[in-house]
């Protein structure tokens, strides 16, 4: 059975679209179990109603044309349980529903399996038979491992057609709704530009031309310049290897040839198709051909022809390179895993939103994100998204939603949201000068976190009193090798510039988890309990004196920088880092500069320095709170993951008495503690931190002021009953809710939509 299963799945993966998708299934299956029926039934949300999409052994004039209530007959009883039903006489259950158009009251038994997709319910995988027949238990869970493993092919190929507008069952829709996660808030209306990785077929979008003539050009040239290269390396090894192994490359050249794998491609550029997709589409329909082959030496042809293809790709795409690239005014920019490189490449003036179907909102991308105050929807799983290149999409920052194909009533209310942001913001300008301080005088220090120049400016304008973090990786994610020790000096000058005489914390180089380097890979099982942090630059001490340096020499004759330490872990990483920091202060000192040596921080991220965190302010000047990496260890759920992002929350119960507990135990020992993760950003988590004595919170500069409005909209002894009343409570969203009741009680319940993020 597990070949069958194998050849099943591998023969619906191949389909190009939903009903040719469901008609194999329902012709395999049937063969495979030996029965005379097999049904797909799929939820269509637009019609709320189960509807027969495909059989074998039904009527075929019902395919399409028949369809039950949600809770109606069997299908509905396998849905609304999500569960089998397994029955040997079908007519004698109570919730049999009979169905003359289909003709299945000649049929007595029963197998029905839901197909589930991310908890939800997509349809439901029916087989029945004319004799009385009990499906036994290896039927029963072959039918149930076809449905878990096809539910994503069902689900991608569902969503495929929502995006064109067309529901399961052919109805026309609008407003087709992606679930993601929010990476940073706000509403964005613009057009889709989909980016993607190099000479990677798997991921080249779909994308419509109109100058036909210029993309079958650029494809024979690409076809030709591949040619060459294998005429030329048949020519250097021929003499190096066997006969049969030379007449490989002539194998190739036939491939490439304009009457096989060329004219399929060049017939999809003349339909309209861009070079790069019609080659993808053609490449991966030969690649998934040649896998499901039976025999072994035409199964391995598949690596052959992706290779070739990936070549013609490459070259593509180098001379696509050659083009200046032409951004629309309202960019969404959209890719599977979008990295901060691919964020600078768009004008900062064009870029108003972007999709990431990869990673969450505490992603390292949705970061940035927020520090440039652009809306976000991470973990889009289900997005298609390869189709929606030119399309125009809506991004919900707030609910981390993304709308397809939106009508013009859906498009005037998330304008009608634009504009009441906006007005929002502007209200918030009367505040920029004006202290932070609760309605009893408490006063607390707002700060930012930056990692480009273009932060710095957007701070001060919103009254920045320091800055809490610089993320000195950004840099290095930007760049193309290890920025020297002068270039690097140049950047940090620029920050201390711009803030002196304010504090600017910068925390040394954080590469590792969902922060690589693409000239310095760290190949690793899990990442995040890996080298990444302080661990990579004890390791490299190398970099981390040049850096150290770099930092030092950066502050002379401003004396306004402090260095603060990543991913601690025990008291002997940060005596190693302060000896490093130490022996760079001694260096330049020794080279004439007249610095002095910066106060010492470090992060506390991990469990294990939550309960350090005495220890460690005896050794250092001041500590800071990393709330995204401290809730992702404390809780054992990975940020980036958005399949466990609903468990991911600052306010579980543990992690608000962890930080409490980092408050008190600095303070025991007279240091100052700040916290510089996304919860200070939040306006919610905010009046929490200032009860629980926080001396400095840092943030987006895109938060600041409606932070700023919270503290100033409540006393310091609101806050801390209300901190009193939330520790006691159990789980995270009675805590929630408490804190939403203590902001409207506020008067700033315009401010809770902003803080939906967390």
């Amino acid at each position: 059975m597990l070949d069958r299963l194998r050849d099943i799945v591998q023969e619906v993966n191949a389909a190009r679209d939903l009903q040719t998708a469901l008609r194999v299934i329902v012709t395999r299956v049937r063969e495979a179990m030996n029965t005379q029926v097999c049904s797909v039934y799929l939820l269509d949300n637009d019609i709320n109603c189960h509807v027969l999409m495909a059989s074998e052994g039904l009527r075929q004039e019902s395919v399409g044309h028949v369809s039950l209530q949600l809770d109606e007959g069997l299908v509905g009883l396998v849905a609304r349980h999500a569960e089998p039903v397994n029955l040997e006489e079908a007519q004698s259950h109570p919730a049999y529903h009979y169905l003359s158009e289909t003709g299945e009251e000649e049929f007595c038994s029963f197998l029905g399996v839901p197909i589930i997709h991310h908890r939800k319910v997509l349809g439901v995988l029916v087989v029945q038979h004319k004799e009385k027949r009990s499906f036994d238990n290896g039927e029963e869970a072959f039918l149930i491992t076809l449905s878990a493993q096809l539910a994503g092919v069902i689900a991608a190929a569902e969503a495929s057609g929502a995006i064109q507008g067309v529901s399961p069952s052919g109805q026309r829709r609008a407003d087709t709704s992606f679930a993601g996660i929010s990476g940073a808030t706000g509403v964005a209306i613009g057009q889709a530009v989909v980016v993607f990785p190099h000479a990677d077929l798997n991921l080249v979008p779909t994308r419509t031309v109109t100058d036909i003539n210029a993309e079958l050009h650029d494809f024979a040239r690409a076809l030709n310049q591949v040619r060459t290269d294998i005429r030329q390396l048949s020519a250097t090894i021929g003499d190096q290897i066997r006969p049969e192994e030379k007449d490989l490359f002539e194998v190739y050249l036939r491939m490439l040839d304009d009457d096989a794998l060329g004219r399929e491609v060049s017939e999809l550029i003349q339909q309209g198709n861009w070079a790069q997709g019609a080659l993808a589409e053609v490449a991966l329909d030969h690649v998934k051909a040649f896998e499901q082959m039976k025999d072994p030496y035409l199964r391995e042809r598949a690596t052959d022809i992706k290779d070739l293809c990936s070549r013609v790709l490459s070259c593509l795409q180098e001379s696509d390179n050659d083009k200046p690239r032409e951004y629309p005014d309202e960019t969404v920019l959209v890719g599977e895993e979008l990295a901060p490189s691919m964020l600078m490449e768009v004008p900062r003036e064009k870029l108003v939103g972007l999709i990431s179907v990869k990673g969450s909102g505490n992603s390292h991308v949705a970061i940035l994100a927020r520090t440039m105050g652009i809306p976000t929807v991470m973990g889009a799983l289900d997005l298609p998204y390869r189709r929606l290149d030119g399309r125009q999409v809506i991004v919900d920052g707030y609910s981390g939603t993304v709308y397809g194909n939106p009508s013009e009533q859906m498009r005037t209310r998330y304008l009608d949201v634009i504009k009441e942001e906006e007005e929002l913001v502007r209200g918030l300008e009367g505040i920029i000068n004006q202290p932070c301080v609760t309605l009893d005088g408490h006063q607390v220090s707002l700060w930012v976190n930056t990692g480009l120049m273009s932060d710095v400016v957007r701070s001060l304008d919103h009254g920045a009193e320091g800055i809490g973090l610089f993320r000195t990786e950004v840099p290095f994610l930007l760049a193309e090798r290890f920025p020297s020790e002068q270039e690097q000096a140049a950047i940090y000058r620029e920050q201390l510039q711009a803030f002196a005489p304010k504090k600017v914390t910068m925390r040394t180089l954080d590469i590792g988890g969902d922060k690589a380097l693409p000239y310095f890979p760290i190949e690793e099982a899990n990442p995040f309990l890996g080298w990444r942090g302080i661990r990579v630059t004890l390791d490299h001490p190398e970099i981390f004196i040049a850096q150290a340096r770099a930092m030092i020499r950066a502050s002379e004759g401003l004396d306004n920088l402090q260095i603060m330490l990543p991913m601690v872990s025990n008291l002997q990483e940060v005596t190693g880092s302060i000896q490093i920091i130490k022996r760079a202060l001694r260096e330049l000192q020794e080279e004439g500069l007249d610095v002095s040596m910066p106060p010492i921080g470090v992060m506390i991220e991990l469990p294990a320095a939550v309960y350090l965190t005495r220890a460690m302010c005896q050794m250092v000047d001041f500590v800071s709170v990393g709330s995204n990496d401290l809730t992702q260890y404390m809780l054992a759920v990975d940020r980036n993951n958005p399949r466990v992002a609903d468990l991911y929350t600052s306010f579980h119960p543990a992690v608000l008495h962890a930080l409490k507990h980092v408050v008190d135990a600095a303070h025991a020992e007279g240091k100052p503690v700040s916290i510089c993760g996304e919860m200070a950003g939040d306006p919610a988590s905010a009046l929490l931190l200032v009860a629980m004595g926080f001396d400095i919170l840092s943030m987006n500069a895109s938060t600041l002021l409606k932070v700023k409005a919270v503290i100033r909209s409540v006393t310091l002894a609101d806050a801390q009953t209300l901190l009193k009343d939330v520790m006691n409570l159990s789980d995270p969203q009675s805590i929630r809710a408490s804190i939403d009741m203590a902001l409207y009680n506020a008067g700033v319940e315009r401010l809770l939509r902003s803080s939906r993020t967390s």
